[in-house]
């Protein structure tokens, strides 16, 4: 079994290899994860002078986001990759946005020091670090008292034809060995709860999670397996692993099965990611029991009712 560090080793190499395609393809990838910042960062309530920490920020969402609602405030962005930071502050130029910086991290090792931000995200990062619980305590000593931590991850993979098209499709051709949940993959955390009971066990409290719906929409099939084959990791590295030939049945497969979803001159693929939010106790939270955890799943494009704080 790999190490921690040859995991984090792989995620670096993936991430910078991916960066291209993430960049190549932002307008259409922002459009459909965009339900699920705004959802994240509806629940963070951002002040004007927040102390912002993006957490596998990629190429800079939610963070950007917050940078543009916290004007007088500081984000910082992180990821493995150096490369996907490049991309986020290219992007942070272009939008004037100036008070954000990024740094290169490991998400279970952050160079940061106690209570120093007032909100941390991580959007669709969980289900890469090589130690889940490692990284949410990391994510809860850098809070302050009162501060919030919001994450999403994806559901299982039905839910998800967006994605699981393209994989069924390469399943016609290779073997993929089945994820493994105490592994990176990208549907490790789908379990209901899965993460809820990471941030209890770091102490968060007020813990909520909610389903939000996201729709990636393209052109055409053929642009479909365009996007797909170019930025999404599980993707990218099975189509590695075999021919040209291969390949190219791998695509007239995922092209033909993905037309189902054509309608008035575009495809639309559903799919479905879920939020999770909770808070760090401060010195008059007298229990933890306080706050009862909800794990209220039901779908939503718009997050639910927060707990009460």
């Amino acid at each position: 079994m790999p190490s921690e560090d040859e995991i984090r080793d792989v995620q670096r190499a993936t991430w910078a290899g991916l960066s291209a395609g993430w960049e190549k393809w932002d307008s259409v990838i922002m459009d459909q994860l965009g339900p699920v910042g705004a959802a994240i960062v509806e629940r963070l309530d951002i002040a004007d002078d927040q102390q912002h920490l993006d957490v596998a920020s990629g190429t800079g969402e939610p963070g950007l986001s917050v940078a543009k609602l916290s004007p007088k405030g500081r984000v910082v962005l992180t990821d493995l990759a150096a490369q996907m930071l490049e991309i986020a502050a290219r992007r942070a130029r272009a939008q004037g946005i100036a008070n954000i910086e990024t740094k290169v991290c490991s998400a279970d090792d952050l160079p940061f020091n106690d209570a120093t931000f007032d909100s941390v995200s991580v959007r669709f990062g969980y289900m890469f670090f090589p130690d889940v619980a490692k990284a949410t305590a990391e994510f809860a000593r850098v809070l302050k008292p009162g501060g919030r931590l919001c994450s999403s991850v994806w559901v299982k993979p039905e839910e998800n034809p967006w994605t699981t098209i393209a994989m069924q499709a390469i399943a016609t051709e290779a073997v993929a060995a089945s994820p493994d949940r105490d592994r990176p993959n990208m549907f490790r955390c789908a379990a209901p709860g899965y993460v809820s009971a990471l941030y209890e066990g770091a102490g968060l409290r007020d813990v909520v999670e909610w389903d939000v719906d996201v729709e990636l929409v393209t052109r055409s099939p053929e642009q479909y397996w365009e996007i797909i084959s170019e930025h999404v990791s599980p993707v990218v590295a099975a189509l590695q692993q075999v021919d040209e030939p291969a390949r190219e049945r791998i695509r007239a497969h995922a092209i033909a099965k993905v037309s189902a979803f054509e309608k008035d001159g575009k495809v639309r693929v559903p799919g479905v990611a879920r939020c999770i939010v909770g808070r760090k106790r401060e010195a008059s939270d007298t229990s933890p029991r306080d706050g009862a955890r909800s794990t209220d799943v039901s779908r939503s494009t718009q997050p639910q009712p927060e707990a009460a704080p």
